[in-house]
């Protein structure tokens, strides 16, 4: 798997600290590098705004949602991954579709959605 990972940059965004840094620590033993972690949508959308591979977002952000981070990340075609709380049925219809993992959640399932997303067989 790392080899998937080595040199992907990889944007995080993620409210929960602990979850943020695991995330991190996860990431870069796989060899990727992480943009953020960070729990604003606002700073979530100047990072999205960079040269990514692929990106995790939380879709609940302290009371506000991850939205507006997602769509700027389907305009500019990089793939993502919702983490959320929320079941998939549940998500607003334009995003019911978007690859996600219910929290709690373990690490190497992340490692293994993310690999699937890169290689482009998560749907």
């Amino acid at each position: 798997m790392a080899d998937r990972l080595s040199g992907k940059r990889i944007l995080v965004v993620e409210d929960e600290h602990f979850i943020a840094a695991d995330l991190r620590q996860v990431l870069e033993d796989e060899g990727a590098e992480v943009i953020g972690p960070t729990g604003s949508v606002l700073h979530g959308l100047d990072l999205a705004a960079r040269t990514l591979d692929a990106a995790l977002l939380d879709v609940n952000l302290q009371g506000a949602n991850s939205y507006p981070i997602a769509d700027l990340l389907t305009q500019r075609a990089v793939p993502y991954l919702f983490l959320t709380g929320y079941d998939g049925w549940s998500l607003p219809e334009g995003y019911q579709a978007v690859p996600h993992l219910a929290k709690p959640f373990r690490m190497d399932a992340v490692i293994l959605a993310l690999g699937m997303l890169l290689d482009g067989t998560e749907s």
